[in-house]
């Protein structure tokens, strides 16, 4: 007799040919219409499957997990982030909790790199202008940015998209800087000609451009503070495609609306979707709604592992990116 299939609960739309490979291996329930699950039907789903499949839209703490029951055996997040799920909690309960990482680097830096142009050469701006069919022609001083190259980019989080964004930094000829809990091997920081700081205070006050790209945890929680947002330099900008709670929020704003930060260009917010409305305000700010690991090819990519991580837990074996708690 055959194994009995495993029980998934898949809590957004997926690539099509993910769903299909899904049900094809497993028995599998989908989302239809694709909507955020509230809480109640997080907690439900978790007492039917085997298998849940939640991704950063879906935040399972310490007391949903008390609710599961005794079904639950594995959490496969669709996503490298796992900051939304209380992985100690889970681990207590004897539920494994599983990432894929490592797919969205490649996206997630070019997408830094964009936001980058789009605010120091005000694309947008330009952009909604030629919209608006307000454009009256070529002037010498209108729309007037800044060169890229020679700039110092301080990358805040070394880790593979940081590394990534310090490569594509190169080409544009930024010089690269960084901080991170831990220094780069000689050689490699000698490949990405970075310079690394001890001290995130000294480096964000001599930076042209900063680039978030650290998780988030409770260490990272407000990392840049109103304090450090007040050492930036006037002409700088910054950039976050990471996690919104990194930056206090409100104080940027406040920075930007005061003129003593030049610009930012945001992919992600503190308060998920829920963004400061007076952020939407002003010209000098590029929002974009967590765009950052948005290919095609990456999420593919992502779905694959997550069905690598079931069908190895399926097979009596531990999953290949399981996480355990503190791992991020």
């Amino acid at each position: 007799m055959p194994a009995e299939r495993l029980s998934v609960v898949v809590t957004r739309r997926l690539p099509e040919v993910v769903e299909t490979r899904m049900k094809e291996l497993f028995n599998v329930e989908l989302r239809d219409p694709d909507v955020r699950m509230t809480r109640e039907e997080l907690v439900a789903a978790m007492h039917r499957a085997d298998v849940l499949v939640p991704c950063v839209t879906d935040p399972i703490d310490a007391a949903m997990l008390a609710q599961a029951g005794d079904k639950l055996k594995l959490i496969a997040n669709y996503g490298a982030g796992v900051d939304h799920i209380d992985v100690a909690s889970a681990r207590q309960r004897g539920i494994l909790v599983s990432n894929t990482p490592g797919v969205v680097t490649e996206d997630t830096a070019d997408m830094v790199m964009a936001l980058i142009l789009a605010v120091t050469r005000r694309i947008p701006e330009g952009l909604a202008e030629m919209q608006a069919g307000n454009w009256k022609g070529w002037a010498p001083m209108a729309h007037l940015g800044g060169r890229l190259g020679g700039r110092r980019l301080g990358i805040l989080g070394m880790g593979r998209i940081g590394q990534a964004v310090a490569r594509r930094a190169r080409a544009f000829g930024l010089q690269i800087h960084y901080n991170n809990r831990r220094r780069l091997r000689p050689e490699l920081e000698a490949e990405l000609e970075a310079t690394w700081w001890e001290s995130l205070d000294q480096m964000v006050s001599r930076m042209d451009i900063i680039s978030v790209n650290c998780p988030h945890t409770p260490s990272t929680f407000h990392l840049l503070n109103a304090r450090r947002l007040k050492l930036m330099k006037p002409t700088a900008v910054i950039v976050n495609t990471s996690r919104g709670e990194v930056i206090d929020e409100n104080a940027l704003t406040r920075g930007l609306r005061a003129g003593e930060i030049a610009g930012a260009g945001l992919d992600v917010f503190e308060h998920g979707h829920e963004i400061n409305p007076r952020l939407r305000e002003l010209p000098n700010v590029v929002l974009l709604p967590h765009m950052g690991s948005a290919t095609l090819e990456g999420r593919v990519e992502m779905g694959e592992k997550v069905i690598i991580n079931i069908k190895t837990f399926a097979d009596g074996h531990r999953p290949p990116d399981q996480v355990l708690p503190g791992m991020l």
